[in-house]
């Protein structure tokens, strides 16, 4: 499975968030508006060992995927005792399409997985050895998961509940350790915080305004958030895993038993906390992914706990098969999507499939080099951060391209190349939806329309862009902050904007 993910990230163009983080790796920012810098220097790495290529930017998810896999069997080791049991929690992730297949992909999440999970075993240890230092470990593992994302912050509650409801919880809130703890994670968080200081806490007021935004109710975001937890954890693996953490939750809370609170709450209440939101907010595909390796957990040690509990054999039997259920139906639907989307030449979902509703820039990368030598342009310019980002990682540095709006999202941002910029033409590539987007109304620029490429996958045109020629303008890198071309969307009002995964 590991070979099936390495051939897959090679295989397969990056889509437009892999590009844009990316770009962020050649910057070394201590944060970014949209999500703290552990991502960034996870493709840093990858890039440093592999050069700019598919498998170079996506390596280290595939060592993230390793490093979760190897820390689950380890959580379950130390509880059951149970080889049977490693050996499920090894598997039920690869029965699972966001890990078995997609952690061969770039986002904040693959980074915050590992390290999520390392604070889980950090506090497993704990419970284990009676050892106050591991506390130290976990708010390390903590503050690192903080620094990939940061809606790790919803494994506090679990956290918290460890520290509270077991009996030990007088002799803990006494002790230093936990208090070092999180003192060692915001040290540890403490790029972000400065970023935000001296940036007037750009990326904060970012994620608050997408998390508070007035929207309507809609059992269409309710009904999007529950298919894609289906759809990315598995039709089978899914309901398995909440029973399991449901069953766990019941037992330990009762007894009090420190590790099974941990585990259930972890999951549970951020799960539970994206399904209100979601009935007025869409939930991004992949918010939720840094809780559910900790599911599997739940679920492999449920089984041994329910022989220890004395459970009616049927019910043991029961669960049993349809954690093998999981893992098989689940592993052979990772395999059939994976030969799909790399060896397979068709296309069965159109313009929604999610893979080839982002590729085929190259298209559009073709059209604009035909252009620059034509019309002598140098530099190229888009509206949209997804065409940035495609255009950056295609062109390599040889041709400057820049955003003229949201310029938010690059705040700190090295100069593209000003010297080809200022006084010189260049070429403006628009989404057709967007052409009409009054951006340049307020400038100077002379816009001359050039014409326009289609962006297809498999014989199917996905999206089309409009050219022109933009002459007498020089856009600017960092316009004041009350600028339309400062905001980004969301802020600046634009009524379709949509949530940032």
């Amino acid at each position: 499975m590991t070979i099936m993910r390495m051939v897959y990230a090679a295989a397969l163009d990056l889509r437009t968030d892999e590009a844009y983080y990316w770009t962020w790796s050649k910057e070394l920012q201590l944060c970014f508006l949209d999500h703290p810098p552990m991502i960034s220097w996870f493709v840093r790495l990858g890039t440093a060992l592999f050069g700019d290529t598919n498998l170079g930017v996506r390596f280290a998810g595939i060592v993230a995927m390793a490093a979760t896999q190897v820390l689950l069997a380890d959580i379950v080791r130390r509880v059951t005792h149970n080889v049977q049991a490693v050996i499920l929690a090894v598997l039920l992730p690869e029965a699972a399409l966001y890990y078995g297949l997609l952690m061969a992909k770039v986002a904040p999440d693959v980074a915050a997985i590992p390290f999520a999970v390392a604070m889980m075993w950090a506090l497993v240890r704990l419970a284990e050895s009676n050892d106050g230092r591991w506390w130290l470990a976990a708010g390390m593992f903590g503050g690192l998961a903080l620094l990939s994302k940061f809606t790790v912050v919803m494994l506090l509650p679990a956290v918290a509940a460890f520290l509270l409801v077991p009996s030990w919880r007088g002799r803990l809130l006494f002790s230093p350790y936990p208090w070092l703890g999180a003192v060692i994670a915001l040290i540890v968080f403490s790029p972000v915080l400065i970023w935000n200081v001296q940036h007037d806490w750009a990326s904060f007021r970012f994620q608050f305004v997408r998390a508070t935004a007035p929207h309507d109710f809609s059992l269409r975001t309710l009904g999007d958030y529950i298919g894609l937890q289906f759809g990315q954890v598995g039709f089978v693996l899914l309901p398995v895993t909440l029973t399991a953490l449901t069953l766990t939750a019941w037992r330990s809370y009762r007894a009090r038993e420190p590790v099974g609170t941990l585990l259930s709450t972890a999951v549970l209440v951020p799960f539970l906390y994206f399904l209100w939101k979601s009935l007025t907010l869409r939930i991004g595909d992949t918010w939720p992914m840094f809780m559910w390796p900790i599911g599997f957990a739940a679920v492999a040690i449920n089984i041994v706990k329910l022989r220890e509990d004395g459970a009616p054999a049927w019910f043991i039997r029961s669960t049993l098969r349809w954690a093998r259920i999981a893992v098989v139906s689940g592993i052979a639907m990772v395999v059939l999507i994976f030969l799909y989307y790399v060896a397979a030449p068709w296309n069965f979902l159109g313009r929604t499939d999610p893979i080839g509703a982002e590729a085929g820039y190259e298209q559009v990368a073709e059209r604009l080099e035909q252009e620059l030598k034509t019309t002598g342009a140098t530099w190229i310019a888009t509206s949209d951060y997804r065409t940035y980002a495609m255009m950056r990682w295609f062109f390599r540095g040889r041709v400057p391209v820049i955003q003229i709006n949201e310029r938010a999202r690059f705040i700190g941002f090295r100069d593209p190349g000003m010297n080809l910029i200022a006084d010189h033409a260049g070429l403006y590539v628009v989404r057709d939806p967007d052409n009409t987007a009054p951006l340049l109304a307020g400038t100077t620029a002379r816009r001359e329309p050039l014409g326009s490429v289609e962006r297809s996958w498999r014989g199917r045109v996905m999206d089309s862009y409009t050219f022109g020629k933009l002459t007498g303008w020089t856009p600017e890198l960092s316009p004041p902050a009350e600028s339309p071309l400062y905001q980004w969307r969301w802020l600046a009002g634009d009524p379709d904007a949509t949530p940032y995964a």
